[in-house]
């Protein structure tokens, strides 16, 4: 299958890897560009963990502080593994979500220990500081980074849509299904999109994807990037395939 994947370059990387070990031909078209907003480190006076709730997260904050001795909460297994790949020692995985990735952190840590850092964008969703606050946590959320909604389409994906040889677009965020809409009404192919399947990690995802009309609309068993892919399979006739050798998960 011709897949349109619409992450930013660096979070598809493993993803494009796990497309072509698939058989499929993966068409990139990131939705946002991803901005660091500060260049300086947050203070981390007091704070016990770290929260980062996407990978982008753990690349902005890399790149501005240097300390890797505290825990760090990484929402999946993808932000996990990229905050291992920066140095991070100590890195807790949650289920994929905000959710839990909260009860992670009430299970594991207490309020009185000290303040909480969430590395984040300037666009959060989840509640997640709402509701540690709630469970007596103190949240320090840094917008270390914004991604940025494009404007158009990249022309290979314009081309790929307009000659109909796309099969299906995955779709990780709400974010990324309203930028997508948006770029496809502009260029006047959302009709182009009756012929594809869009594939989307949760029912949050799908909600907002179709707000254009698709052939079909699948949505993943987990919010994680192999069962996103086990709902590509489905599309293509193959069945949930065999897990990687190393699972990526993803929030």
């Amino acid at each position: 299958m011709n897949v349109l994947v619409t992450r930013p370059e660096a979070d598809a990387e493993q993803l494009v890897r796990e497309l072509h070990a698939r058989g499929h031909t993966p068409v990139l078209a990131p939705m946002f560009t991803i901005r660091q907003r500060t260049h300086t480190a947050p203070d981390l006076t007091g704070v016990q963990a770290l929260l980062f709730t996407s990978a982008n997260g753990v690349r902005a904050f890399a790149a501005l502080a240097a300390r890797r001795d505290l825990p760090a909460f990484a929402v999946g297994e993808a932000t996990a593994e990229t905050a291992r790949a920066h140095g991070f020692a100590r890195v807790l995985v949650g289920g994929g979500d905000a959710h839990t990735l909260a009860a992670s952190v009430r299970e594991q840590l207490s309020p009185e220990h000290g303040a909480l850092c969430h590395a984040a964008g300037t666009v959060t969703r989840g509640g997640l500081a709402e509701t540690l606050t709630a469970a007596g946590f103190t949240v320090h959320r840094e917008a270390l980074y914004e991604a940025v909604p494009v404007d158009e389409l990249p022309a290979g994906a314009h081309a790929a849509l307009a000659r109909d040889t796309l099969d299906a677009v995955l779709f990780f965020s709400p974010r990324s299904a309203d930028t997508f809409v948006s770029v496809v009404r502009a260029a006047s192919l959302d009709a182009a999109c009756e012929r594809l399947h869009a594939v989307c990690l949760s029912p949050a995802v799908a909600e907002r994807a179709t707000a254009v009309s698709w052939a079909g609309v699948q949505v993943a068993a987990r919010p994680d990037r192999t069962a996103l892919l086990g709902a590509l399979a489905a599309v293509s006739g193959g069945g949930e395939p065999a897990p990687p050798r190393e699972a990526d998960r993803h929030a």
